[in-house]
């Protein structure tokens, strides 16, 4: 296992079984900050290199989870690497946000007053979630179905389609900008709701919103992963040797 701490983030989430894991513990940001170095990610989350190195030489004990579990998607097909994204976070996101949003609005109406920082983390949530769903829909019905049309033309030695965003690189550009505001966005909540500890005057649903917050958090980190560190890179390889093809 080569752990040269001037590796990228993204290329140990790669290559590592269950590093993200590792990471999501620490606190090392493997998706949005994926291109940092390990040694500058570890410096950015105030966690000593030493124990990031050793979390990782453990990644492999760690216990097993359906994540851990999938296919190798750095050599899989893109189509069935967006239909997981599609099946599992795209749908996740969409069944967890009214969920979220009406737990948000309970919580805030009884705790608002002794608790301020609540208004803050639903208009951060609120203004979060309205791109998010802007954002998987341009996934959803542009990018993503021009990346599986891309890949079958190549598959099948046919011409590339003639996407009217002019190259992949566009579109995959404003996604990872998005994906930097949803990442901003939830360390901003994470931050006001002091890492999702509910209060001692807490409730049960009080308890259940920042639990919720949380796993919603690490979910956005793994979709994200899946799509800045593997899908987009790829797509836009892809189209560079459907390119030079012609």
């Amino acid at each position: 296992m080569n752990l040269d701490v001037t590796r990228t983030v993204r290329e140990l989430a790669m290559e590592i079984p269950n590093a993200t894991r590792a990471f999501e513990r620490l606190g090392i940001d493997y998706c949005c900050g994926g291109s940092k170095s390990l040694r500058d990610a570890c410096v950015h989350a105030h966690v000593a290199v030493e124990d990031v190195l050793r979390a990782l030489e453990q990644g492999g004990h760690f216990e097993q989870t359906p994540e851990t579990n999938l296919p190798d998607f750095t050599t899989g097909t893109l189509a069935d690497l967006i239909e997981h994204i599609l099946t599992t976070h795209h749908v996740y996101v969409k069944q967890e946000l009214p969920r979220l949003h009406q737990l948000l609005n309970k919580v805030a109406s009884v705790h608002g007053k002794n608790h301020p920082e609540l208004s803050q983390i639903q208009q951060t949530f609120q203004g979060m979630s309205a791109e998010l769903i802007s954002h998987m829909m341009k996934e959803e019905h542009i990018l993503f179905p021009h990346i599986v049309a891309l890949e079958e033309a190549v598959t099948h030695g046919q011409p590339q389609p003639r996407p009217v965003f002019g190259t992949v690189s566009n579109p995959v550009h404003m996604m990872e900008l998005e994906h930097d505001s949803a990442g901003a966005a939830f360390k901003e909540i994470s931050t006001l709701s002091a890492n999702y500890t509910a209060p001692e005057d807490g409730c049960f649903s009080y308890k259940t919103l920042y639990a919720a917050l949380k796993e919603f958090e690490m979910d956005l980190h793994q979709h994200v992963h899946l799509e800045n560190n593997i899908l987009f890179p790829r797509a836009i390889k892809l189209e560079g040797k459907a390119s030079r093809s012609l």
